[in-house]
């Protein structure tokens, strides 16, 4: 069995380095002229992962945005997952987890296996970066991943993000680190904020040596240019996955427009990296 890790890198290589989020918010159901309703969030996701498919290196469904809906919603959230599964893309679900014990066994079977599984699952840390190691074994077991949450841009994570020496956000990248050596290599991320400059150095934390992906919302027409992003990642910038929704979905409803969205998106984000399109 391929780990999630070899999974996502091989689809960066054939694709280039943009993960579509599918963010079925209401301003953008609007747009699109469809109904704030559970039937309104499935066309909208079915139409963004049909038009992508082909071109996206992963998905994210941001499931706030279906769950807000109720039962009909998480139906609607089901369907969006096993429409990439039988795309066969990878796909993240932005849910962002974080307990101990059971519950976090819970989570991991919920969004790992059975009707709401995907190929990994962004998780919070604080409550100990070590409440969540059974969940790294368990999504391992599972052929699975993670997306922990490290540095984000938000101003107010740094309140507990740099907190402490080592930091908080230091611990955080030092247990996912060991996951990635002692459980399935690099088949657990990072998310870290492309726009966070040199927070990351001032807190002593090496990214480039570590061994996994970054998952990197503010990339390209979103904000950070191949300047920023060295500042952020040093060497380990050909490790980056680009988080990009709103820039993409904006060209919806019309497959065509959708495709035109991720296009510049692409070209952005590689013209940060300092990419190529070689494929």
């Amino acid at each position: 069995m391929t780990t999630f890790g070899q999974r996502l890198l091989q689809s960066m290589a054939a694709r280039g380095p943009v993960c579509a989020g599918v963010d079925p918010h209401a301003g953008l159901l609007r747009q699109w002229g469809l109904d704030d309703s559970p039937a309104g969030v499935r066309e909208f996701s079915l139409r963004t992962i049909d038009a992508l498919y082909d071109r996206a290196a992963a998905f994210k469904p941001q499931s706030a945005f279906y769950e807000r809906h109720g039962a009909a919603g998480v139906a609607a959230l089901e369907e969006t997952l096993r429409a990439c599964r039988d795309a066969e893309v990878p796909v993240i679900a932005d849910v962002k987890r974080g307990d101990i014990g059971s519950t976090m066994d819970g989570y991991a079977d919920a969004y790992l296996s059975g009707p709401l599984k995907a190929d990994a699952f962004t998780v919070s840390p604080y409550l100990g970066p070590g409440s969540l190691e059974a969940t790294a074994r368990r999504a391992a077991d599972l052929g699975g991943g993670l997306f922990v949450l490290a540095l984000t841009s938000n101003p107010e994570g740094a309140q507990i993000q740099h907190a402490g020496s080592p930091s908080v956000a230091g611990r955080v990248v030092e247990a996912v680190a060991a996951w990635n050596e002692e459980i399935a290599p690099g088949s657990f991320g990072l998310v870290v904020g492309a726009t966070i400059g040199d927070g990351a150095r001032r807190l002593g934390i090496d990214l480039p040596s570590f061994p996994g992906v970054f998952l990197a919302p503010g990339i390209g027409a979103q904000g950070a240019g191949a300047d920023e992003l060295r500042q952020v990642f040093g060497s380990g910038i050909a490790r980056v996955l680009a988080s990009a929704s709103r820039s993409i979905l904006v060209g919806g409803p019309t497959a065509a427009g959708l495709r035109e969205g991720f296009a510049r998106t692409l070209a952005a984000v590689e013209s940060a990296l300092g990419q190529s399109e070689s494929r």
